[in-house]
Order: structure tokens, then C-alpha cells, then sequence
């Protein structure tokens, strides 16, 4: 096999903490010796084992004179466990081949030479692209300190969002939906603003087995959010308000149901999410399911806080002059300050289909 191969192989294994390791990165490692794989190893839960780490425990032969593949560049420093560049020079590896470099600047490269420095040989680069893709909400978050954020939607074939009834369910098929909840398993934060809470009173919950629910948020500037809906109901799974209301004895309504309420200040009226993003990144929050409504998605796009839209897109039409679309709120006035997206892929879930694009801001003239 190829070192390509091998490679892929650790990226396969990554994904298996997906869910369980945020904001740590996603890792995965192989052994080989003598062309035979001798251990494996994921980074399985926060707090838990690197992935380098147990790799070597699992090893059923002595890894001494082995090659080690690792998704992304051993740690040297100590965190919650102790550096993996450590436990790879007792090890008796001898060469150890990393797909990416750590987007950290205290650790970049560090623990490269550390391991060269023990006589082992490295080789940096291997399926980079895709190491890097692995871990893009752990990049975005280690280097800018907020949220990675994904706004999500589903529209019709003409760009509705709700006929002009507001019914909306179901715009896409079961495929879709359900890919939608693996995402949420993904993401720490799901956010949604008021206006969703009140035309739909949704859960906000992840329905996939051994899933894990991201912490809610909800943009709500004057705290209209109803104490009967199910996002305060369902207090198992943490709610966060975010609001510009003062108001300290309806604030006390909310939090003695178990709702933390997050002010900030006000932005033409409503929540500042510029704000609201250093506040949840310094909460630990690394990422966030936009699935906003569609003035939120307009605030969120005008903010410059999106960096990545998936637009799930049914084969069906509803029409209706009134009827929503994905981003409402005041839009752009000139085609030049449009929000460019780039890199865009497409995939298929059955008869739907949806387009995944990064955003790119760096062209829009204010």
C-alpha cells in the first residue's frame, strides 16, 4: 500500500470522534511495520487519549522500527494528556509521515522538529487538502478565537423557504433531513432566531442514534421567546438567549427555567453577532449550525460571520409572491456588494440535492 492509502485510512479513522472531540481537533493515526498495519487509533473524546497515543496502545507487535501516519502534526505541548511527540520517540518509531501541519502558532512545526531532533524521519503533506478539510472548524477556531459558522437551509426548485401560508413541512425528503442531523452531531452550537421559534416552536435536537444535541441559541433582541416553547421545555439540552433587553426581572423568567441569557449590545435593533460570536468562541463554543430564518440569514451574511452555506434544494415549486425565501431581511441595494461563494460541491440525497459552498467576502465594497 501506499503512503496515500495509509493516509486515507487515518483520515477514515478521524472521523469516528466526530461529535465527541469539540473544540479539539479530529485525529487519526496508523502504524505500519513491514507493511503490515500493527495498531490504529482515533482521538476518540475530549480529554481523552490522542489519537498517536492510542494507536501505540493498540499496536498487537512492538512498534520499534515502524512507520507512524497521522492526520495532523503530534502535539508537544502539555494539554489535558501529556505531548504525543513523547510517547513517539519511546516508541522506537523511525519514521513518522503527517498529512497537515497545526494551525496553532505555538505549535506549527514544533513538533516536527522535535521528532527530527530524536533521529526520526518526517515527511510532511501527505492528502494535505483533505487533513486540512478534516479539521476546518479546529483551524478556523484555534486562529480566530469565534465560532466556525455553517448556515443551513432547504428550498424549493424557485427558492422558497414556506408557501405563502408559511407551511413548510417538509420541503425536503428523509435523505436530506437526516443528513441535517448529522450535522447537528457535528456542530457545538445550533442558532436560530425568534421569529423560527414562533412560527415553528421547533425541538433544535439531534435524532440520530448515539448523536449528541448542540447547545441552542436563539436570537431573540426583545426576549419574545415563549416560556411554553420546546426549547425551554426541554431542559436536558442547554439553551442560550441572546438579546439586547435589559430587562433584569424577565431575564430571571428564563433563567430560573434553566435558559443562560447572553446581552449584547444593539445593532439597529437587534442582537450584535459580531459580539455575540467573541462571546460564545471565548464560551469554547468552535462551531455553529446557522439554520437561521431568513432575516437572520440576511443579519448573519451582512455581519460577515458565515463561512459555509449548504442549501438543500427540493425538486418542487410553490410560487406565491409572499412566500419566503432562504435571505430576506434588507439585502443588498448593488450587485456589486453580493457575497461571492466559491468552492461550491453538490450531492445528492435521492431525488434532492444540495450545494455546499464556502463564502468569500474579500470583493464586497461597503
Amino acid at each position: 500500500m501506499k503512503a496515500e492509502e495509509y493516509m486515507a485510512m487515518a483520515i477514515e479513522l478521524a472521523k469516528d470522534g466526530i461529535g465527541k472531540v469539540n473544540p479539539n481537533p479530529l485525529v487519526g493515526a496508523v502504524v505500519v511495520k513491514e507493511s503490515n498495519i500493527i495498531g490504529m487509533g482515533f482521538h476518540e473524546q475530549y480529554g481523552g487519549l490522542h489519537a498517536e497515543r492510542n494507536a501505540l496502545q493498540n499496536c498487537n507487535t512492538s512498534p520499534n522500527g515502524s512507520t507512524l501516519y497521522v492526520t495532523l502534526e503530534p502535539c508537544c505541548h502539555y494539554g489535558k494528556t501529556p505531548p504525543c511527540t513523547e510517547a513517539i520517540i519511546e516508541s522506537g518509531i523511525q519514521k513518522v509521515v503527517i498529512g497537515c501541519l497545526d494551525a496553532n502558532e505555538k505549535v506549527a512545526g514544533k513538533g516536527v522538529a522535535i521528532l527530527q531532533k530524536a533521529g526520526i524521519e518526517v515527511v510532511v503533506g501527505v492528502l494535505e487538502k483533505e487533513c486540512k478539510a478534516l479539521n476546518e472548524i479546529f483551524f478556523h477556531y484555534i486562529q480566530h478565537k469565534t465560532p466556525f459558522v455553517l448556515m443551513k437551509y432547504a428550498m424549493t426548485m424557485d427558492g422558497k423557504i414556506t408557501t405563502i401560508t408559511s407551511d413548510s413541512k417538509w420541503i425536503t425528503n428523509e435523505k436530506s433531513r437526516e443528513n441535517v442531523h448529522k450535522t447537528r452531531n457535528q456542530y457545538t452550537g445550533i442558532m436560530v432566531g425568534v421569529g423560527t421559534i414562533l412560527a415553528d416552536n421547533p425541538n433544535l435536537t439531534c435524532r440520530i442514534k448515539g448523536g449528541r444535541n448542540p447547545i441552542r441559541i436563539i436570537c431573540d433582541s426583545h426576549l419574545r421567546t415563549p416560556l411554553t416553547s420546546q426549547v425551554i421545555d426541554t431542559k436536558e439540552v442547554k439553551t442560550i438567549i441572546a438579546t439586547t433587553n435589559k430587562d433584569t426581572n424577565l431575564h430571571k423568567q428564563y433563567i430560573d427555567r434553566g435558559v443562560e441569557i447572553v446581552e449584547t449590545s444593539s445593532e439597529n435593533g437587534k442582537v450584535n453577532l459580531k459580539e455575540l460570536m467573541e462571546i460564545l468562541g471565548r464560551k469554547g463554543m468552535d462551531s455553529i449550525l446557522l439554520e437561521g430564518g431568513a432575516s437572520l440569514n440576511f443579519s448573519a451574511l451582512e455581519s460577515e460571520m458565515v463561512h459555509k452555506i449548504q442549501c438543500y434544494i427540493a425538486p418542487k415549486i410553490f410560487g406565491g409572491t409572499t412566500a419566503k425565501t432562504p435571505v430576506m431581511g434588507d439585502g443588498f441595494q448593488a450587485v456589486s456588494n453580493q457575497i461571492q461563494l466559491v468552492n461550491s460541491k453538490t450531492i445528492h440525497f435521492d431525488e434532492d440535492f444540495m450545494i455546499e459552498s464556502e463564502v468569500q467576502y474579500v470583493h464586497r465594497h461597503h
